[in-house]
């Protein structure tokens, strides 16, 4: 049936509309599936007859491309967050790539080792040459034996801290090298120790007379060489460094100090009586072992402190605290006390040779080791203490005592 025109139903349309028929008055809003419609998918819509499956297709591409692009701009809007653990963790990998490239550690070096070796070689060998210049000045037998006597003490000090500081020199070459293990480390120290005790002893096998008297102080002065570098073995190099520094500061003080010994002795009163002359050689001998025990300890101290400084610089880990400290201050006094158990050990033909001379011999050896005991127990104790306090100087207020508490301020702030 068709329309007619001006019929009733000539208005209505030839084909049902497709979509939402439902009427809609002014004001009222559109509904939800056509509100939610983007630009995009209603050119779409408007393009596409009703039904067609293409509009789908289209609207369908026209969502993931917006939903790529969206993707992309969150990526592009929050690289720096995501990235800032990587960096880190590439960081933490170079740090570590880069400690594990040092080659050496700042505990196994003593600083100046090579130096402080020449210098403790130089002064073995002065003392050698002076015991040998009073020996030979001496014009009967029996006093060369008890200049010689009296001359052991020095050569066997000297000869021991000779040994030391030859093998730690050894123990800075090998670590530089790559033998830092403590096995290595302390064969190469006795290496070291026996060629320098070897050398001694060929020194005065040469230009000493040869004599039982000789050969005594030649065997001692290799023996104590060789215990020297054993005691440089320790992989602490720098306290070991220190020690060998110290005790050679510390002989030459000794023999400089001998020079104001007159001076002394008329200080104290010593005068014409046997017993003003003892006490006064007894106030020398204490004074003399209180200084050389402060020489031992600053220059312990500041040997620790300059090695220390020195290991920072150059990025080792090098933190001594209050026990090397000690033990460095210590170390003169222990060297001493170990120079008298080597001289009373393999020098005691020598000495009992020297006191059967006389009576006075006899008593004057006696003395002289009694005193030589006492002034190594001062030198020890007043060595350490010296150092200990001199590193206690240093400390500053650790963090909770420089920090106020906070609840100590909050009554004060209140009054």
């Amino acid at each position: 049936m068709t329309k007619q025109p001006g019929g009733s139903t000539a208005a209505e349309p030839d084909q049902p509309t497709v979509g939402d028929t439902a009427p809609t008055t002014a004001g009222e809003a559109a509904p939800a599936a056509v509100a939610a419609r983007t630009p995009d998918e209603a050119a779409v819509d408007d393009l596409a007859p009703a039904g067609d499956e293409t509009a789908d297709d289209d609207r369908a591409a026209v969502d993931e491309q917006a939903v790529a692009e969206n993707q992309s701009v969150s990526d592009d809007e929050a690289p720096a967050d995501d990235q800032a653990p990587v960096d880190d963790r590439f960081a933490d990998d170079e740090v570590a790539d880069d400690a594990s490239a040092e080659p050496v550690d700042g505990s196994v070096l003593a600083p100046a080792a090579a130096v402080l070796a020449l210098l403790a070689l130089g002064w073995l060998a002065a003392m050698l040459w002076s015991t040998r210049e009073a020996i030979l000045s001496a014009a009967a037998g029996i006093t060369a034996i008890s200049l010689s006597a009296f001359a052991l003490p020095g050569v066997i000090s000297a000869a021991l801290v000779a040994g030391a500081a030859g093998a730690l020199a050894a123990g800075n070459l090998l670590a530089r090298r790559g033998h830092d293990q403590t096995t290595v480390r302390f064969v190469g120290a006795i290496g070291a120790g026996m060629v320098v005790g070897l050398a001694a002893a060929l020194a005065v096998n040469l230009t000493y007379a040869d004599n039982a008297t000789t050969n005594v102080i030649a065997g001692t002065a290799a023996a104590a060489a060789i215990v020297g570098s054993a005691v440089a073995g320790a992989r602490t190099a720098p306290v070991v460094g220190a020690v060998v520094a110290s005790a050679l500061g510390t002989l030459v003080f000794v023999v400089a100090f001998s020079r104001a010994r007159d001076a002394l002795f008329d200080l104290y009163g010593a005068g014409d009586t046997q017993e003003s002359l003892v006490n006064a050689a007894k106030w020398v001998s204490r004074t003399e072992s209180l200084l050389a025990g402060l020489v031992a300890g600053l220059l312990a101290f500041g040997y620790l402190t300059w090695a220390r400084r020195r290991a920072a610089r150059r990025g080792a880990a090098l933190a001594p605290r209050w026990p090397a400290y000690l033990l460095a201050g210590a170390g003169p006094g222990l060297l001493l006390l170990l120079a008298e158990v080597i001289i009373r050990i393999g020098g005691r033909s020598l000495l009992d040779l020297a006191g059967a001379l006389s009576e006075a011999d006899s008593v004057a050896q006696t003395t002289l080791g009694t005193s030589r005991v006492d002034n190594g127990i001062w030198v020890l104790f007043v060595g350490a203490l010296t150092a200990l306090i001199a590193f206690g100087r240093t400390l500053g207020p650790s963090a909770a005592d420089a920090e106020p508490d906070e609840e100590t301020l909050e009554p004060e702030a209140a009054r």
